[in-house]
């Protein structure tokens, strides 16, 4: 055995079950040596899909996300992805071969280029280290929450081992940290005096659904959830849904008039708060977190607190008075539920349709998907101005039926998003949502679509343009030749990589979809709509409002 297949070995050992990429000479030992161990090889058709492949599935799957990818140009191709998973925070293990003689073609400081996007670069020094270096990278991906790079030099990764002790999975994974007493104790104390509370969760909490629901419950807060945890408390009756720039207007409403806003693993940032617009003047801020440096990292709070939401969330509640508020008490009432239930969602907000003259409005497009698809999906979302239209008047499951790479806010990164949750959540019906630009660039994994055998529905909200640009500089008069293109024919593009394709004009040709549905699903399915670009999307408004 060689370095490169003992360290294939190890990391099938620690939990690596599937592995994307794009394998070369540099990969090509440790990638087999991972299947040999057990795991499943999901080989994309570029390494930038395939980084954002193991990026949403780790999301998705609530694990180790892994990507093996050749030394140099295999690196350099899939730095977006990892720049993406990076900045989201995402336990992503980045495998590549490293060239490390100057002479070589490959050679390029791959350790600088990665941290420059955030990530954690790390090498297997030796054969004498090379499972403790693997143990650690992983550790540090999975108790960290970061992306890492794990290097494997060329000459190192080739020498031979007489002996293999593979890491023990116990010594690399990490528990929940606990808040320190007086942290629970002050959360409890505004949890009590508060009058209007609102919790909005984001990524840190998508494990603590349950005891946030039960905190809330107690003390009569309103739940949201950042963009990248939407669901997590679908179904619950206080729940506004998402907080920030897709905010509905009720939501935005109700979490600009709390008292208390407590943030559970959650950023706060601009995008989640409006600029800060949905914090009022006299509103006090509470910020849940992991990482002590997260706490005020983006705008002043009156209280952090340091440790794992889950475990805060139960503290606070056994530290809460005997007689707490209650159902019916802080935020809730019965006539606010009502408001609640018939006015939070998007898609019954009312609205001029927009379509006709051969385009379809994207909101009557995206509320009649809701309707036709089966509720059991998962809903990955591309970048772009049409964004805020699948993603808040389509609803999903839980948190993990929606799937949101944006932290970067690159387009073209939907479809490969949509794979990675897929394989996640195999038993849900997959859905890509893009804009016709990302889905152009993301266009040569449509093939990975239909050779993996993916029933997914890929939706193109196809304006024939940059559309955010358009919006952003079309009023001020500019010229728009460089964001504008000419027609094309989406669907026939997708049948030539052998997906069933449909044009979309108007609402009557969804009965194409419908079919669809109600088939065999033997093959994936695009939908070019055909959408109506003369608005730009609410988000989007608020946005430049904010800039």
């Amino acid at each position: 055995m060689i370095v490169a297949e003992a360290v294939g070995r190890a990391l099938a050992e620690l939990g690596a079950d599937t592995v994307f990429g794009v394998v070369g000479s540099g990969n090509f030992h440790v990638t087999n040596a991972m299947v040999a161990a057990g795991a499943r090889f999901v080989a994309a058709r570029h390494e930038g899909g395939a980084a954002t492949m193991a990026d949403a599935y780790a999301r998705t799957a609530g694990g180790l996300g892994v990507l093996s990818v050749h030394q140099g140009p295999g690196l350099t191709n899939a730095m977006t992805g990892i720049a993406e998973a990076a900045k989201s925070r995402t336990p992503l293990l980045v495998l590549a071969g490293e060239a490390t003689e100057p002479g070589s073609n490959f050679h390029i400081d791959q350790a600088a280029m990665v941290a420059a996007v955030g990530a954690i670069p790390l090498r297997v020094r030796s054969v004498e280290t090379a499972m403790a270096d693997t143990a650690r990278a992983v550790r540090i991906a999975l108790g960290e929450r970061r992306t890492v790079l794990l290097n494997l030099p060329l000459d190192v990764q080739s020498q031979p081992v007489r002996h293999v002790a593979l890491p023990s999975r116990g010594a690399v994974f990490p528990s929940g940290a606990a808040p320190s007493p007086a942290g629970v104790a002050s959360l409890a104390e505004a949890l009590a005096a508060a009058a209007r509370p609102v919790f909005v969760a984001g990524r840190g909490a998508r494990h603590a659904r349950e005891a946030l629901r039960a905190l809330a419950g107690r003390t009569g807060a309103l739940l949201a959830t950042s963009a990248v945890a939407k669901g997590l408390f679908h179904g619950d009756p206080w729940s506004l849904d998402v907080s920030g720039g897709f905010s509905s207007p009720l939501a935005a409403e109700l979490i600009g008039a709390a008292d208390l806003l407590v943030g559970w693993g959650c950023a706060l940032n601009m995008w989640t708060m409006r600029h800060g617009a949905l914090i009022g003047p006299r509103t006090t801020v509470v910020q849940v977190d992991l990482e002590e440096a997260a706490i005020g990292r983006h705008r002043p709070v009156h209280l952090g607190v340091v440790g794992d939401c889950r475990e805060t969330a139960l503290l606070v509640a056994e530290a809460l008075p005997e007689d707490p508020a209650g159902e019916g008490a802080g935020y809730r009432s019965p006539e606010l539920a009502r408001r609640i239930a018939a006015e939070v969602r998007w898609r019954d907000v009312p609205y001029e349709d927009l379509g006709g003259d051969g385009r379809i409005d994207p909101r009557t497009l995206t509320v009649e998907l809701d309707d036709l698809l089966p509720a059991e999906r998962v809903i990955a979302v591309d970048s772009g101005n049409f964004m805020g239209y699948p993603a808040m008047y389509l609803s999903v499951p839980d948190e993990k039926g929606f799937c949101f790479t944006q932290a970067f806010q690159s387009i073209g990164l939907g479809l490969s998003t949509a794979i990675g949750a897929a394989l996640a959540q195999p038993n849900r019906l997959p859905v890509a949502a893009l804009g016709d630009g990302g889905a152009l660039m993301g266009a040569a994994e449509l093939e990975t679509v239909v050779r993996l055998g993916l029933p997914m529905v890929i939706v193109v909200y196809d304006d024939e343009a940059y559309g955010a640009e358009v919006h952003h500089f079309g009023p001020g008069g500019h010229p728009l030749g460089t964001v504008t293109f000419p027609p094309a024919d989406l669907a026939a593009i997708a049948r030539g990589h052998g997906c069933a394709g449909v044009t979309v004009r108007e609402p009557g040709d969804l009965a194409q979809v419908a079919a669809w549905l109600n088939g065999p699903r033997d093959r994936p399915l695009l939908i070019d709509a055909k959408v109506s670009p003369e608005k730009p999307a609410w988000w989007l408004e608020e946005a430049f409002r904010g800039h």
